[in-house]
């Protein structure tokens, strides 16, 4: 059992028996740069050929990351690619591993008006990787696991690191310590009045209310990571905020724990049928006003 939440954490995804266990975790905790394979299950969604968002491995056939990374984007597929094991962008190096997705599956309870709730979906690899010391995937609570405000957890990405200024060459993998935020306080900052609820209990927030700390645009879709017992947990996908960094307005993030049922439902399907590509990939532009951490 562990002390400081009182319970025995129930056994991760079952699919991936060796997730959350990074191989190599040198931390430089006065810098940006991360060490290379110190976040293995930290993935680059490319459109095109180029950075889009960030997603997070969960096993050798699945990615996770924001529903909204795919806004306004029609089948086919072929325009995405999933590039794992990279830690400098401009130079994945031979251990890399680029693989073409097969479908995209958003969460049915992701409403396209507002571009907030749920924002989630699980990627479907068009085959199945193999694992290294550059590519393993992460842990995943149940919902009965809950990391309290004030845990210091982490986010890494290759966004922007200002408003406006993208990642410089070599686009090395950024990564950034940020507590968690009481949802209470959290709710405060971005209440918008009565009957206009910002933050929903599928939200997380976690950052510096001083802001000049944050996830940035191009960050979308990665993983909000809290060490527990040896393992790594993803408790949180990057959505949206205002800015990058502003005072008060921190990060918001999707509770991947809420939905943990519905990932283990999928991904527990081996065998899944090919999908109708007209419900699942109807991206539609997304008239929510605030800015949603969007592709580089």
């Amino acid at each position: 059992a562990d002390s400081r939440y009182g319970r025995k954490l129930d056994p991760p995804l079952p699919m991936s028996p060796d997730c959350g266990k990074p191989q190599q975790l040198n931390r430089i905790v006065g810098g940006q740069d991360s060490v290379d394979a110190q976040w293995p299950w930290v993935v680059s969604i490319q459109k095109n050929g180029t950075h889009h968002c960030a997603g997070s491995l969960l096993t050798n056939r699945w990615v996770v990351t924001a529903a909204h990374c795919f806004k306004g984007y029609v089948w086919p597929p072929s325009l995405f690619s999933v590039l794992l094991g990279a830690w400098q962008l401009e130079n994945p190096g031979p251990r890399s591993q680029d693989v073409g997705i097969a479908w995209v599956l958003p969460h049915p309870g992701y409403s396209w008006k507002d571009g907030t709730r749920a924002d989630i979906a699980l990627v479907r690899l068009e085959h199945s990787i193999q694992f290294s010391e550059r590519i393993l995937p992460i842990c995943l609570p149940d919902s009965s696991v809950h990391f309290p405000p004030n845990t210091d957890c982490w986010i890494a990405g290759w966004g922007s690191i200002h408003e406006g200024v993208p990642l410089p060459r070599p686009q090395i993998l950024q990564k950034l310590k940020v507590p968690i935020i009481h949802s209470d306080i959290c709710s405060r900052l971005y209440w918008r009045g009565v009957g206009q609820e910002t933050i929903t209990e599928d939200m997380l927030c976690a950052g510096y209310l001083e802001g000049e700390r944050d996830a940035c645009l191009g960050d979308s879709g990665g993983p909000l990571v809290c060490e527990l017992e040896g393992l790594w947990y993803q408790i949180g996908i990057v959505s949206w905020g205002v800015g990058c960094g502003q005072p008060n307005r921190p990060g918001v993030y999707t509770n991947v724990s809420l939905h943990f049922d519905w990932i283990r439902m999928l991904v527990s399907r081996n065998d899944m049928p090919r999908p109708d590509p007209s419900p699942v990939l109807l991206f539609l532009t997304l008239p929510w006003a605030p800015r949603l951490l969007g592709p580089a």
